[in-house]
């Protein structure tokens, strides 16, 4: 009897400090999640520029002054596949600065890689890379360079090997002193994050282009709809890219043209806004050019940037 009476002393005890531990997980990890609160961006206005030369012309300079932009994501050169040279990546479509870059504006070097690139690991790829925009800017005069941007629409099978090329990336960028951000498809949401410090959510190109008949493959919200989900959990500070281009086709010898109003625009960024609140604060438009700052109303941008 004396034995059972322990033995029910000692489950009473276990049972206790189970119940004392139990308190203290949950404290504790109540305190983890106040503490990893992510970081908001700060309240900017920017631009993605996606051409070959670096050219402004005036109306793009006012546009860009009116708008107080001051960071444009501009992209230097893409990184593709090499099929003649055992499927070695290079860089191609390298940009050419036909202008100097005007002193109030910041230049975050943008490369697009495609997704081929990452089947397999590059030994050296992101040594190269970043010497590479290094140069570009030390060439063209390209002033306060604080960041880089990599570009990728990679997949489940390319995702391990693209992260583990980004954290090479990471380190080369910060032995000269800049920071990494990466594009975020929507697909993409569903993924573990990248190691980077942020990332732009593009929120364009959302639909099948074989499908043009029933939605615009630019921008629908039926289509962002379904990743919508996934914006509060994910655990990377984020900016937002919007569509501003036409898409020109041509499909058994008929031109085709894709652009997306300016309601499905407004539409999508308040669906998108109501999910995840700090994707208000840095909002970047896709992509500056004459053609299609003359695409919309003073008022469309104007809601866009909260102008």
């Amino acid at each position: 009897m004396h034995h059972f009476n322990c033995l029910r002393l000692t489950a009473l005890h276990a049972s206790r400090f189970t119940l004392h531990v139990s308190r203290f997980t949950f404290c504790a990890l109540c305190l983890l999640t106040a503490c990893t609160t992510l970081p908001e961006l700060d309240d900017e206005n920017a631009v993605y520029y996606w051409r070959t030369e670096w050219r402004l012309d005036s109306l793009e300079r006012d546009w860009v002054a009116h708008y107080d932009i001051h960071k444009v994501y501009c992209r230097y050169f893409d990184v593709v596949i090499d099929e003649d040279d055992n499927n070695e990546p290079y860089p191609n479509a390298t940009i050419s600065f036909v202008d100097s870059v005007p002193s109030d504006l910041e230049i975050i070097p943008t490369v697009y890689i495609t997704e081929a690139c990452m089947h397999q690991p590059h030994e050296g790829m992101a040594e190269r890379l970043v010497k590479r925009i290094v140069q570009m800017n030390e060439t063209h005069d390209v002033m306060g360079v604080k960041e880089i941007q990599i570009d990728c629409d990679y997949t489940l099978r390319s995702r391990q090997t693209y992260y583990d090329f980004l954290e090479e990336v990471r380190r080369e960028a910060a032995a000269h002193q800049l920071r990494l951000s990466t594009t975020i498809r929507l697909h993409q949401l569903s993924m573990p994050v990248p190691p980077v410090d942020y990332g732009v959510l593009m929120i364009y190109n959302t639909g099948d282009p074989q499908k043009f008949e029933e939605r615009n493959p630019i921008l629908d919200l039926r289509d962002v709809q379904p990743y919508l989900r996934y914006l509060d959990d994910y655990q990377l500070p984020l900016a937002a890219a919007y569509p501003v281009y036409e898409w020109l086709r041509t499909i058994s010898g008929v031109h085709i043209t894709h652009e997306v109003g300016a309601d499905e625009i407004l539409q999508v960024k308040s669906a998108v806004e109501a999910e995840r609140n700090d994707l208000r604060h840095t909002i970047l438009l896709y992509h500056l050019d004459a053609d299609n700052i003359q695409r919309y109303e003073n008022e469309t941008f104007d809601a866009i940037y909260r102008h």
